[in-house]
């Protein structure tokens, strides 16, 4: 099966068919992703808490993206992989270039994801003249979290028309394509029906054209609450903490490794060494 494209993308939205998305931050969950069959991957700046056990996304580097997302790359064959430009690498349309021609080059990734609205659109558009296919962010964009907080965005009439208006400028500035994140569902809906391009929501309800979820959210990898828009499709975290366990119970009474997981050698050969060394 040949690599999904921006234009397949695009094109499972024409043909209402729903997009599923996840993170992915390494060789394993990539190539687990690829035996699922999840035709977009994004190589999130998530990564910060989940894998380098920051408190938010802001700490995350232009070169830690890099490494993640060869790591993604080599564990995917199929998938079109989106990466995250860091917290204000991209904070001038020269910045942008910059970091899109490290993270593209030596990352390998498809295409790359920014957030923000109106005020990204320069950057957008200069990306897009270039030839980077880009993934616009909107809603809850957790990089401006100190400003706008970790809540619901756009509920009331002038946060709401602003939204809308913020997906169809990114649409006309050349994204192909949108997360929409923790804004009311109805308000999702409608901006899916008002834009060509994909929406994928997350927290942003079922009206969305595709949905991107955190890797260690649906594999429920970290003890603690789910956030409200997440689902634990199994309980991986508490399998793995059990089988941890299990091999330290094994260790330190002594019924592990069996002679299942050892090798052995000539006894006379071993027997001779001894004498030698008596």
């Amino acid at each position: 099966m040949r690599r999904m494209t921006v234009a397949d993308i695009r094109k499972m939205k024409a043909e209402k068919k729903p997009i599923a998305m996840i993170t992915a931050y390494d060789y394993s969950s990539a190539l687990i992703a690829e035996k699922a069959g999840v035709p977009m991957l994004l190589v999130g700046d998530s990564l910060a808490m989940v894998m380098h056990g920051h408190e938010t996304t802001l700490p995350v580097s232009v070169e830690s993206m890099i490494l993640h997302a060869q790591m993604v790359m080599r564990g995917s064959k199929q998938a079109l992989i989106v990466v995250d430009m860091p917290f204000l690498s991209y904070a001038t349309e020269q910045d942008a270039v910059h970091a899109a021609r490290r993270i593209m080059q030596e990352g390998g990734g498809h295409a790359l994801k920014l957030e923000g609205g109106v005020e990204v659109v320069p950057m957008i558009r200069r990306l897009t003249e270039m030839g980077v296919p880009v993934m616009g962010h909107l809603g809850l964009t957790p990089q401006s979290q100190h400003q706008i907080g970790l809540r619901v965005q756009a509920r009331d009439e002038q946060a709401a028309r602003k939204l809308v208006e913020d997906a169809l400028t990114l649409e006309k500035a050349g994204a192909f394509a949108i997360v929409m994140e923790v804004v009311p569902a109805e308000l999702a809906a409608l901006i899916a029906r008002l834009v060509s391009i994909p929406i994928i929501g997350i927290g942003a309800g079922a009206g969305c054209d595709g949905q991107v979820q955190v890797w260690h959210d649906v594999l429920g990898i970290f003890d603690g609450k789910s956030p409200r828009h997440a689902k634990r499709f199994a309980e991986i975290g508490e399998m793995m903490t059990k089988a941890v366990a299990h091999y330290v119970s094994d260790v330190e009474n002594k019924s592990f490794p069996t002679s299942a997981q050892s090798a052995t050698m000539n006894a006379e050969i071993l027997a001779e060494i001894e004498r030698d060394y008596r």
